[in-house]
């Protein structure tokens, strides 16, 4: 079980295109009612599964084998922060889009946090092991389709209602599946960075000259 308590308000500014701004009095006070909607309203979950590498069979492009170099187990997960964050963002979209869009940066906040607190989880089971950060589908040359696999593989629509549409995105939106390496020998901490980005022709922080620090 994983809980949220406090969302890194610094992140959803970031979220929000406003690093290094000051916030006035008047958003602040909006800053601080979305924090505590989403708050309320979310209800994370994961799952995830072991396998050893020979047994891993999502092998699609070179990224995942240059990610997966050197590991001897994988973990396949899925998190979410749940449907009703989904339907707080869709009701203010309606009412208030100002509102919509800081809640939607503090739910992208949120589901960071929760795959956070997570790698946490694996870090203290997997004591004797290296870890990889999280590799997503869509990231490089790795098949956003997989999303439908990694779903199907964790049963994740019966256990925690996370399912993936016909355009192969996550329902609920605010939900990430990932594959993440284990070594039992140091591995090379490498960065996601930019050039493997599925979101580098259109993202936000490179326009302004900055990245998202992944």
């Amino acid at each position: 079980m994983i809980q949220l308590e406090k969302l890194n308000r610094n992140e959803a500014v970031r979220y929000l295109g406003g690093s290094g701004i000051s916030l006035n009095y008047r958003m602040d006070r909006l800053m601080d009612e979305c924090e505590s909607k989403i708050l309320e309203s979310a209800s994370p979950k994961y799952l995830y599964i072991e396998k050893d590498i020979k047994d891993f069979d999502l092998w699609q492009g070179k990224d995942i084998k240059n990610h997966l170099a050197g590991c001897e187990k994988v973990i396949v997960m899925c998190a979410t922060v749940g449907a009703e964050v989904d339907r707080l963002i869709r009701i203010n979209q309606i009412s208030d889009m100002a509102k919509a869009v800081v809640l939607d940066s503090f739910a992208s906040v949120a589901v960071e946090q929760v795959c956070s607190k997570f790698d946490d989880v694996i870090a203290e089971k997997y004591k004797g092991y290296y870890q990889t950060f999280r590799f997503s589908p869509g990231y490089g040359d790795y098949p956003i389709e997989l999303q439908k696999s990694i779903i199907s593989m964790l049963d994740a629509p019966r256990k925690i209602g996370l399912t993936v549409n016909e355009n192969c995105l996550l329902i609920p939106t605010k939900s990430v599946t990932a594959v993440m390496g284990l070594s039992s020998n140091p591995i090379e901490r490498k960065k996601r960075g930019c050039a493997i980005c599925n979101m580098r022709d259109r993202c936000k922080f490179r326009r302004n000259g900055e990245h998202c620090g992944l």
